[in-house]
């Protein structure tokens, strides 16, 4: 045992345990014995990973993190589906290092491959969020003490504001008609998205036995970006849709891949080629959710009921989407027009 007692009195531990040094002072002990209890207590903690052992922080390697965090997304994230893609392929890029090498500087190695491969800024950053996440988690469970991408250290890039696209009404028609060979199965999708303004991964989610009721005509979802529950009224042309599907149904899954007889989990390269046939461009599915809240708003339906249907915790998000079309921006210049002259003829 390594303890001993200073000139004070005082009983201290002295050892070293795979290069590291425990040096401490043991004021309750009144003998040796103690002295040395405290000792063994110690050790056999440091052992158990409750103390800072060097050969244990940051030795992880980073492809079992990777292990622990699909295990958590898969019940704990909100699509999921498509996060685990993209934990695919950071494990890839960072396969074979321990947690302790990934610096900052190789978090930006890692944002100059993304960006070289053509990945915009805002999917990198949130590439980048999916890794600190990861670091979170190892550092609440002992194993690291470091996150290599908080802002302070990995600045997020730069993202443009683009200008929110929304359909047309002779838009949506040549989408929906587009829906033809292969990529049939697309047509119920967008009319779905169309008429409720649900998020992709939400529609794509869906399952007869848990989210839909036909004598209610209503759509419930219950994992959501917001975690609450939100209940949306199916319109007759989606209820027309969904009946005609579950009349023919293969699986529980409202949208079900008849190669898989699972639900779709992407559906971006079918998108693409009915925007195509369409004559459409600068089209993703989530316009379709802001076509859908722009309608809405453009009917005068009050924010507040719109914010409710999309599922937004705060209304100045709601606002975001409910900009004015065109025609609304004619109607509200006429009408300063029409006043001036009301205006004008009282003044005479």
């Amino acid at each position: 045992m390594s303890v001993y007692q200073s000139k004070s009195g005082t009983w201290f531990y002295k050892f070293i345990i795979s290069g590291k040094q425990y040096h401490k002072s043991v004021p309750e002990a009144t003998s040796m014995r103690d002295a040395e209890k405290a000792e063994t207590i110690l050790k056999a903690q440091i052992l158990q990973g409750k103390y800072d052992l060097a050969e244990g922080k940051g030795e992880m390697f980073f492809d079992k993190l990777v292990a622990v965090f699909v295990k958590y997304g898969e019940i704990n994230r909100i699509g999921w589906h498509n996060d685990k893609y993209t934990v695919e392929e950071i494990k890839n890029f960072f396969s074979g290092k321990k947690l302790k090498d990934i610096t900052p500087f190789m978090i930006e190695k890692y944002r100059l491959y993304r960006r070289n491969k053509g990945i915009a800024n805002a999917t990198i950053n949130r590439n980048v969020s999916i890794i600190s996440k990861m670091f979170n988690i190892a550092i609440d469970n002992g194993w690291t003490n470091d996150n290599p991408c908080t802002a302070k250290k990995v600045k997020p890039l730069r993202v443009e504001n683009k200008v929110e696209r929304f359909l047309f009404p002779e838009e949506e028609e040549a989408l929906i008609n587009s829906c033809i060979k292969e990529d049939t199965y697309l047509r119920p999708i967008i009319i779905t998205l169309l008429h409720t303004a649900m998020r992709k991964g939400e529609c794509l989610s869906l399952k007869w036995s848990e989210n839909i009721d036909f004598k209610q005509k209503s759509i419930t979802l219950y994992k959501t970006k917001s975690g609450k529950m939100r209940r949306i009224p199916m319109s007759n042309t989606v209820y027309n849709e969904l009946i005609k599907l579950y009349n023919n149904r293969k699986s529980d899954y409202v949208f079900t891949n008849p190669i898989t007889n699972n639900r779709y989990e992407n559906i971006k390269k079918g998108f693409k080629r009915v925007c195509e046939r369409a004559g459409i461009k600068n089209l993703t599915p989530h316009c379709l959710r802001h076509s859908a809240a722009t309608k809405m708003v453009f009917a005068g339906i009050d924010l507040a009921v719109v914010q409710e249907i999309l599922g937004h915790a705060d209304i100045a998000t709601t606002m975001r989407y409910s900009h004015p079309v065109p025609e609304r921006k004619v109607q509200a210049i006429q009408a300063l027009d029409n006043l001036s002259n009301n205006y004008l003829s009282a003044v005479k």
